[in-house]
């Protein structure tokens, strides 16, 4: 299959690109390389897929983006509703996983505008070329922000998620909404797919895993919000990518919430683990002592996340396999290899 992964460049559409051609599918790559974070990770994350920065840089035009390779990049924001069609004509799609967004909850406090633009309008402009590009099927990115502060665990996807309480969450939620409605109109398949917490080597540096990290390192203190009372399903990337991989390459499956052409599932371990327990093995890892700092609960955190992924496992034979301990080993002794 040929097939479009946005937001190539970041942490799960890498992985996504990486994992797709090593199972002989063609890819192509798009992301606009923002400066949300060091744009040097991404050029060398591109680096891994066979493009350096240099081209990475320069593949700014439609006609730039075929190579002899089973991999060609496009450098594009989804919001560019002129050149973004002429691509979808272009390259002929068999699927497209759709990852690019503009991430973070705290940064949608301070800048909304970026959320609206990327999260919203792009993705509009995503869907509107997929109905007239004949896409058999469109997997996308939503998150386990959706379910604001509900308190009944595990989350299913059966649950109310009508009072986001995150700009990002809204985003996403409008995402499943517009991706329902385009599939019931235009007859098209739609699979949206709820991140837990996802973590690994590889990861976006705004993460708070890798300023954990940095700061055990340098013997800094930790800010530890909620008291330290957080607890958080944390998902190791690789089994994400198993996830959206099994979704792609097999055939479309309705949820139970959602008998229709359009789905939801939760992707996450289904195992919620406690922040400090996750800090205390960051630092085992490093052989260091934890440093920390208990603070209040901040503006548009939850206090617990945890994903009940029956439907996923159900309908995709989707199976979490790597614990916490060996998830944060592979992620330090990456790290450690990176850093130098």
């Amino acid at each position: 299959m040929k097939i479009l992964v946005t937001g190539a460049a970041g942490f799960i559409g890498f992985f996504v690109a990486k994992t797709l051609l090593e199972r002989g599918h063609t890819v192509v790559g798009l992301d606009n390389i923002n400066d949300y974070y060091d744009v040097n990770l991404k050029y060398d994350r591109l680096k891994e897929l066979g493009v350096n920065k240099n081209e990475a840089e320069i593949y700014n035009s439609i006609s730039q983006s075929n190579k002899d390779s089973k991999f060609s990049f496009i450098r594009l924001n989804l919001e560019d509703r002129e050149n973004l069609p002429v691509l979808f004509k272009k390259e002929a799609f068999d699927k497209v996983c759709n990852l690019a967004a503009q991430a973070g909850i705290r940064y949608s406090l301070e800048n909304p505008e970026a959320y609206i633009d990327s999260n919203v309008v792009g993705f509009l402009n995503i869907l509107e070329c997929c109905r007239n590009s004949a896409i058999k099927h469109l997997v996308y990115a939503s998150s386990s922000s959706v379910y604001g502060s509900n308190e009944k665990v595990p989350f299913k996807t059966t649950d109310q998620v009508d009072h986001p309480i995150s700009l990002y969450a809204a985003t996403k939620k409008s995402n499943e909404l517009m991706a329902y409605t385009y599939s019931h109109l235009y007859d098209f398949y739609t699979t949206g797919l709820r991140f837990f917490t996802v973590y690994g080597p590889w990861g976006r540096p705004d993460m708070a895993y890798f300023s954990f990290t940095e700061k055990i390192i340098e013997n800094q203190p930790i800010n530890v919000y909620n008291n330290g009372q957080h607890a958080r399903d944390f998902t190791y990337i690789d089994d994400i990518v198993n996830g959206l991989i099994l979704v792609l390459e097999k055939e479309y499956k309705p949820n139970f919430a959602t008998p229709s052409n359009s789905s939801i599932y939760n992707i996450g371990k289904g195992t919620p683990v406690k922040l400090m327990d996750f800090i205390n093995e960051i630092a085992s890892n490093l052989d260091k002592e934890v440093k920390t700092v208990m603070m209040p609960m901040q503006a548009g955190d939850v206090h617990t996340t945890w994903a009940d992924t029956t439907e996923l496992k159900t309908n995709y034979d989707y199976l979490a396999e790597i614990n916490l301990e060996q998830g944060v080993k592979r992620f330090i002794d990456w790290y450690r290899s990176y850093k130098k």
